[in-house]
Formats: C-alpha cells, sequence, structure tokens
C-alpha cells in the first residue's frame, strides 16, 4: 500500500458566536476565536481539524505557525507518529508550551483525520477501538440556579446529560456556596455536579473552600491552583474529601508523567490541543491506566469523542461547543452522550459559515 503524503497546509481563523457567554473567574469569554487547519494529502483528501485560540489575540500568530510548520512538512509522509518525532526535535529547544504546541496539536489532529478519511474509518477505528457513545457533561460558566434553571432542565430533559459543570473563584467562599447550594437543591442527588476554579486559588484558599463545599456531593475540584504548582496540587488534593481534577493546561506526555508523579490530582483531562493531538493523547492514555487515573476530555468534543473510546480508563467527554456554528453537521448529545463520527473525525466546514465569521 502506498503511503500517503502530505501536499498542502491552510489556516484560516473564524470567530463563531456562542449560544450563551462563558463567565469565569478571569472574566468573561463571548465567542470562539477559532483556528479551522486543512492538510490536504495526494490521495485527494483533506484532514480537517480546529484549535480554540481562548482570545482573537492569538488568532493570527497561530495561523502563521501552523501553515509555516505546515510548510516544512509537505512532502512528508503522513505518518503521524513519525511526523510527532520530527516535530518534537524541531522545538525541543524552542519548548513545547504555548502556540507552537497548540500548532503541532492541531496538525496532528488533522493527520489522523485524513489518514480515516483515506480509509473509510472512524478514526477510532484506526486506533483498534470501536465506535460507542461517551457519557458526557455539560460545561457552563458561573451559573445562577433561578436564573438558569430553564437552560439546566433542557439540558437534562432535552438532551439527557445526567452531568453539569459550572465554574467558581469568581468571588468569596459564601458566593461559591450560594452557587452549589442553589444548583444541587435543583439537580437533584442523581446529577453529577463539578466545579472548575480555573487556577484561581492558592493552596490555602482552595483547602478552606473545599472543605465548605464538600457536603455537595461534588464530582470533582477542577484545576483549584495554578496549573503548574504540582506541589500545590497534592497538598490541596492530600487535604481534600472531594476528587481533584487537572490537566487541560499539562503540555504533552512528559507533562503528565510529572503530574502523575508528584501525584498532583486523582483525575486527569488532556487537552487535545495541548497534548500533542490524538497521538500524544494515546501516550497519555496509557500512563493513566497504569496509573488507574479516570481520564476525561477538555473541549474539542468532536475529536475526544474517538480517543476517549480508546481510553482504558475513560471517564467524562466534556461538552462545550466553539464549533458548531461552522460545522457542517454540528455535535449530537444524545441521552447525555457523545458518539463519535467518521470518516476520519468526522470533520467538515460549513463553508458559508466559514466565509460568514472568517476574519484575517
Amino acid at each position: 500500500m502506498t503511503t500517503a503524503a502530505i501536499i498542502g497546509v491552510k489556516a484560516r481563523a473564524v470567530v463563531t458566536p456562542m449560544k450563551r457567554p462563558l463567565r469565569n473567574a478571569f472574566g468573561i469569554i463571548d465567542s470562539g476565536p477559532l483556528v479551522l487547519i486543512d492538510v490536504t494529502t495526494d490521495q485527494g483528501v483533506t484532514g480537517h481539524s480546529y484549535l480554540f485560540a481562548y482570545t482573537r489575540l492569538a488568532l493570527k500568530p497561530l495561523v502563521l505557525l501552523v501553515e509555516e510548520i505546515g510548510r516544512e512538512l509537505t512532502g512528508k509522509a503522513l505518518v503521524p507518529f513519525e511526523l510527532m518525532k520530527l516535530m518534537d526535535a524541531k522545538f525541543r529547544l524552542l519548548g513545547w508550551q504555548g502556540l507552537v504546541g497548540m500548532a503541532v496539536s492541531g496538525l496532528d489532529m488533522a493527520f489522523w483525520d485524513a489518514l480515516g478519511q483515506i480509509a473509510g474509518k472512524p478514526v477510532v477505528e484506526l486506533l483498534g477501538g470501536s465506535v460507542r457513545p461517551i457519557p458526557a457533561y455539560d460545561s457552563y460558566g458561573v451559573l445562577d440556579a433561578k436564573a438558569d434553571e430553564r437552560t439546566l432542565r433542557a439540558a437534562r430533559n432535552e438532551h439527557g446529560f445526567r452531568a453539569i459543570k459550572t465554574k467558581g473563584g469568581h468571588g468569596d467562599l459564601a458566593t461559591d456556596e450560594a452557587m452549589i447550594e442553589g444548583l444541587r437543591a435543583l439537580l437533584g442527588p442523581d446529577m453529577a455536579l463539578m466545579l472548575d476554579f480555573n487556577q484561581s486559588l492558592d493552596p490555602t484558599e482552595a483547602t478552606r473552600r473545599i472543605s465548605r463545599l464538600a457536603i455537595y456531593d461534588l464530582t470533582w475540584i477542577e484545576e483549584p491552583v495554578p496549573q503548574e504548582n504540582l506541589s500545590g496540587h497534592a497538598r490541596v488534593r492530600e487535604r481534600s474529601e472531594i476528587p481533584i481534577q487537572a490537566g487541560e493546561n499539562w503540555w504533552f506526555p512528559r507533562g503528565f508523567a510529572e503530574a502523575i508523579a508528584a501525584g498532583a490530582s486523582d483525575f486527569i483531562m488532556p487537552d487535545l490541543m495541548k497534548v500533542g493531538g490524538i497521538t500524544g493523547w494515546l501516550n497519555v492514555a496509557g500512563q493513566a491506566d497504569a496509573a488507574s487515573i479516570p481520564m476525561s476530555s477538555h473541549i474539542l468534543p468532536e475529536a475526544s469523542a474517538h480517543v476517549l473510546a480508546v481510553t482504558p480508563t475513560a471517564h467524562w467527554l466534556e461538552v462545550l461547543d466553539f464549533a458548531g456554528a461552522i460545522l457542517a453537521e454540528p455535535l449530537d448529545v444524545i441521552d447525555g452522550k457523545v458518539t463519535a463520527r467518521g470518516p476520519g473525525l468526522g470533520l467538515a466546514w460549513n463553508e458559508s459559515a466559514v466565509a460568514k465569521y472568517q476574519i484575517t
């Protein structure tokens, strides 16, 4: 069989609308700054992926990085593990963290999408797994039980969600507790409820707040302290009655190896665009399996449904939809679960919508 080769890479910036703003401890995200990646191959297939840039300021440099890296990969065989080694060597001295790591991860996802399309299979099957529904949670910013009652009831009754995540750290302990108390009363005892502090606390304050919130039966506390403070995470975890979740801001498999060795969290949740795409995810899934750590996903639900299906310790898939406005087939949640689509990652752009939201 002839190995496919890369013949071109294109990146475009779009800013998509969000159904509701997402408020966290540091501000409000009211739109989706995305970079769309297209990797064309000599097999007549184009692989797709996208990155969430967090801020419009990162869109231009991300587009340039993706395309410049892509130029250097033109003509290379479409073999993701070999391409990752090549990029690792290229950026070892510069370092993986930041926009370079995101660009590399986004390209890796597009490589796998192209391979899946060429094979006529969903990526999960290329990885040796099978398509299956993955339990998902509906992810929000700061919530209010009264103001958001209709939204939360719709999440449960219309989409079947059995888990909800909210944000904390936007006020004092009393503010967090009032929110969680109201949500638990609204959702009842059978709904999983997660709280994300988005790195906003120090270990002492995180421990104090978690102690007060333990009575509300939370599934996890996410990123209570800055992501790089592994010893701080470990100290909080040691004193916490609630499991600690982290990992969306740990970079590539080496970052997870260090975090696991430090005992930084009970659960981990890699972000595909920071862990090294699908190739990096597979490495971390092995680490999680060896350490018996439940592993969830962070954003990018379309691709995450593929990799979680082959993750031995798969836990929860996060549903936070930034790309629905520009996808030909937006994400579908059925009975609170997401099922991988194919071929490839099942991504196709709605080009009229892309034209509408594209920025130059």
